[in-house]
């Protein structure tokens, strides 16, 4: 395995979650976590496609990318949860006291289940299951074709049940998948897919989602389970300048697997998290959040380009870097890691990721899964 792969994940996904809009399950009284459970693509992906950044070209440590986001550390190792924080779900994992490290790592037909292993205190840690490209239960994700392994979240719970067995009422369980079903419609789209089609497609996906928690996450023991919609995706800056017909198209696909997802999981034991709300709201407010940009990626697709020796052309923040002084670092000139909201089109900077897992702790102490002064 080497990172001299080509690479094809523009499109991997989309963007951050967090207004919880129903709440149930656990109270003031709900035990303390045990443990963090997440299913999903990119946006919950702990460093699956670390070993591609590998800066020997070998796809051994120390990596210079690795998660789809402006990638700040350079002596992680696939033994070792020491690295800061920089996706949502392990500043949450942090925040109530739990380690939590990516389910497996690899590329192409090369895959290590649990590699946090290695290291016997992380051996029950693996439970970021999220990978970049993955979808609800086709394995054909997006960049398959190019090497990413693209598990789909439905592999991914049966991963997990192999694995532990089942769900205990003191762990906490997130689900954000859908976003890799709307831009293979989209794609599909452009090749000459009827729209009608690819909503009825999204539509399909919301109630396999629904389907897949009700069957495989609560009925096998779970309490404390948050799902997220998809967000506007005409608000992110991979489709500020595009058509109207695309954003509305854009918009329209997201929508049609909220809704299906809602009413699938409508009346079950799971809190609803608003994505589309929270986005919604750092388009109009970005002041209110932190952000003083949030239209531009603060990865440079140039930069990248040329510390990948022309092997990613499109950006994606897999690939970037913001160690200052660093020759990999790979941000635009005067971007922040925290003031900007997005990494690339559809990801977010550690700073976005840090606005999620605020929002998450706040509707989880109100729903009574924390205790209000954890």
């Amino acid at each position: 395995m080497t990172s001299r792969r080509q690479w094809h994940l523009s499109t991997i996904s989309a963007l951050v979650g967090a207004a919880l809009l129903a709440a149930c399950g656990g109270g003031s009284d709900a035990p303390a976590v045990s443990r963090v459970i997440s299913f999903g693509d990119s946006l919950s992906d702990l460093g699956t496609y670390a070993p591609a950044t590998s800066l020997a070209g070998t796809g051994a440590a120390p990596f210079f990318g690795g998660r789809f986001t402006t990638n700040n550390h350079t002596g992680y190792t696939p033994a070792s949860n020491a690295n800061i924080a920089t996706i949502w779900v392990e500043s949450v994992a942090a925040r109530v006291g739990v380690p939590i490290t990516q389910a497996a790592a690899g590329f192409a037909t090369t895959e290590v289940l649990c590699p946090a292993a290695a290291n016997p205190a992380l051996a029950t840690s693996c439970t970021a299951y999220g990978q970049g490209g993955a979808r609800v239960t086709d394995p054909n994700g997006i960049g398959k074709s190019g090497g990413a392994l693209t598990v789909p979240v439905v592999t991914q719970m049966a991963r997990h049940i192999t694995r532990f067995g089942s769900y205990r009422a003191d762990e906490v369980v997130f689900v954000w998948a859908g976003n890799n079903d709307v831009f293979t419609q989209l794609g599909a789209i452009n090749l000459g897919l009827p729209p009608a089609t690819a909503i009825a497609n999204m539509q399909a996906a919301g109630t396999q989602l629904a389907t897949l928690v009700k069957d495989q996450v609560l009925a096998r023991g779970a309490t404390r389970v948050a799902v997220m919609n998809l967000p506007d995706y005409a608000l992110l800056p991979a489709f500020l300048a595009s058509s109207a017909p695309t954003k509305a198209l854009v918009t329209q696909l997201g929508a049609e697997f909220n809704t299906s997802l809602t009413a699938g999981l409508a009346g079950a034991n799971v809190v609803m998290v608003d994505v589309r709300g929270l986005i919604a709201s750092i388009a109009t407010r970005p002041g209110d959040f932190g952000f003083v940009n949030v239209t531009t990626a603060a990865c440079d697709p140039a930069k990248i380009q040329a510390v990948t020796a022309g092997r990613v052309t499109d950006g994606t923040s897999l690939f970037c870097n913001a160690a200052t002084g660093q020759a990999f670092n790979t941000l635009r000139t005067g971007a922040s890691t925290t003031t900007w909201a997005f990494a690339d089109g559809v990801h977010p900077t550690p700073g976005g990721h840090k606005a999620v897992s605020d929002f998450v702790i706040a509707r989880m102490k109100e729903v009574g899964w924390i205790p209000a002064n954890q």
